[in-house]
């Protein structure tokens, strides 16, 4: 019976998790570039059940089945699929067709904050009054030397005259007045299970972590919106909500059967 109490309660928990990762989906579908995640469940270890101290048995264990002890939390994955494309026609936007990611020159905040490289599919860029580009967060955009070498120095930003147009091909090449000035920095990497998501649309590279070409093609005058689809973030939720309420239904009736077990039949 304490066994049904376990079950319900760890059922609960579970849904609970997913509950919140689903809302963090939902509160990302504005978010550019961003990728949805979901949450995985996984069960304990099955336990054999026996009956000990059973006379009737000659004292020896007598089998009772297998036993579950419920639910517990598995991992949560990220769904790397490509979103929608969003045409703004800005001359900073940009959006990456395929696999691969922006490199930018992230700085920690505060006096003193080291310099690393993250990567991001949000391509919402801008250009400052000394012609580097730039995310909306600030940071710098790198060139393709710096993404393929992790390389945050200042030499591999990109800068552009901010008084000139400029075009950027499907390569990633920004030209002004008919010549190539920079490259957009962009990488893919072999296995994305080593990538490491900082804030909503940054990923930091760990041990293990392998840059190689990316094949995607780079877009102009359009963003990837988020790949979360709300209709189905609200089934899900609706879906949550009915395994959590049948589970505490579960740890209703035990507590009500212990309730009896304890006041009613022992006192016969």
């Amino acid at each position: 019976m304490l066994k049904g109490l376990y079950t319900g309660w760890s059922g609960m928990v579970n849904e609970m998790n997913r509950l919140d990762v689903m809302t963090n989906n939902l509160a990302n579908v504005d978010t550019t570039g961003y990728k949805k995640e979901a949450a995985t469940s996984q069960s304990f270890s099955d336990r054999l059940a026996v009956k000990i101290k059973d006379q009737s048995d000659f004292g020896l264990p007598y089998r009772l089945g297998v036993a579950n002890l419920g639910v517990k939390i598995g991992e949560v994955y990220t769904d790397w699929s490509q979103g929608s494309f969003q045409v703004t026609d800005g001359k900073y936007d940009v959006a990456l067709d395929g696999k691969g990611f922006f490199a930018v020159a992230f700085k920690e905040k505060g006096e003193g904050g080291e310099t690393s490289v993250r990567y991001t599919r949000d391509g919402a860029f801008s250009v400052n009054r000394e012609g580097y580009l730039m995310t909306k967060d600030g940071d710098f955009v790198l060139d393709q030397n710096g993404a393929e070498n992790s390389d945050p120095d200042e030499t591999n930003y990109i800068r552009l005259d901010p008084n000139l147009p400029f075009d950027i091909d499907q390569r990633g090449y920004i030209s002004q007045d008919g010549e190539a000035v920079a490259r957009l920095g962009v990488v893919d990497f072999e296995d994305y299970d080593f990538l490491l998501k900082y804030g909503e649309n940054q990923l930091i590279p760990i041990d293990g972590a392998n840059i190689i070409e990316s094949t995607a093609n780079v877009e102009q005058g359009c963003l990837e919106a988020s790949n979360v689809n709300v209709v189905d973030e609200m089934v899900s939720m609706i879906t949550i909500q009915r395994a959590y309420d049948a589970n505490q239904r579960v740890v209703t009736t035990m507590d009500s059967m212990l309730d009896r077990a304890v006041n009613n039949v022992g006192k016969v």
